[in-house]
């Protein structure tokens, strides 16, 4: 079913808001962009407004990564400004996350929209099992050298591409793993998450070129309607969730985004 702008009732709109809203303070407090929050709700949200089935979850997936592009800035800026961001690890990352996250987007544009719904739901599950047993915050090794680093980029850019996050599920963990901390690695975390959104929502920008049926206003796998709604309000509320991830302990932070993460998860699959 072809949709037009105006289509989007007042109901949508107020939605798109609330979602990045929350969203936002997701990505300033936990360094997930908010991406495990954005995907489900807009799966309901475009099967709502009557969005093509085989179509909704990659809209989903690809729309998020496009609003955590804009949620990632501002949340930089956020941890920038406090000293946090560890910008050489940062650019150890990069390069692999950059080539993880366009095939991520190529290997999700093949899987039917319930098998993409399932991958997510599965992945925010074991991620909050890992983050809730891990062991110790200031982990277990140092950070491994470049190869190290380029081939674990290039899984959580992988990873972060089929599933519409900015990384930070698998980046925090990864950083904290590595003797990292836990306010260090969300806020580098954070700012790895742009070069993973921004790649990833390109790919599917390019993969969903020309396919049939999208909603008026999307280019590819984009929607931008969608997007404005998300985007602004994250923006606005990433900087609240930055300055609660320097004030809350970090056992809290770890409850906090494990507590996430199993609700994402067993809702997706239920």
């Amino acid at each position: 079913m072809d949709l037009i702008l105006s289509s989007w009732s007042l109901t949508d709109a107020l939605a798109f808001v609330g979602v990045g809203s929350v969203a936002g303070v997701l990505a300033g407090l936990l360094g997930v962009g908010g991406g495990l929050i954005i995907v489900p709700a807009l799966l309901w949200v475009f099967r709502g407004a009557g969005v093509a089935e085989p179509l909704v979850a990659h809209l989903a997936v690809g729309t998020s990564l496009a609003t955590i592009v804009a949620t990632s800035l501002s949340s930089i800026r956020a941890h920038h400004a406090r000293g946090a961001v560890l910008w050489p690890v940062v650019a150890r990352l990069a390069g692999g996350v950059l080539i993880g996250a366009w095939l991520g987007a190529a290997i999700a544009d093949r899987l039917p929209t319930l098998t993409l719904q399932r991958v997510v739901g599965v992945f925010a599950l074991v991620v909050a099992v890992q983050m809730l047993l891990g062991g110790r915050a200031e982990g277990h090794r140092a950070l491994p050298g470049s190869l190290g680093m380029a081939a674990a980029g290039s899984v959580i850019g992988a990873v972060s591409g089929i599933v519409g996050i900015g990384g930070g599920s698998l980046t925090v963990p990864f950083l904290t793993w590595c003797r990292v901390g836990m306010r260090e690695a969300v806020a580098t975390s954070a700012a790895c998450g742009f070069p993973i959104a921004a790649a990833g929502a390109t790919g599917f920008i390019v993969t969903g070129w020309g396919t049939p049926d999208l909603p008026a206003g999307s280019t590819g796998f984009v929607s931008w309607p969608a997007f404005t709604g998300v985007a602004l309000a994250s923006i606005l509320t990433a900087p609240l969730g930055a300055h609660l991830a320097h004030t809350l302990p970090v056992p809290v932070l770890k409850r906090v985004f494990a507590a996430v993460l199993v609700l994402v998860g067993v809702r997706l699959l239920a």
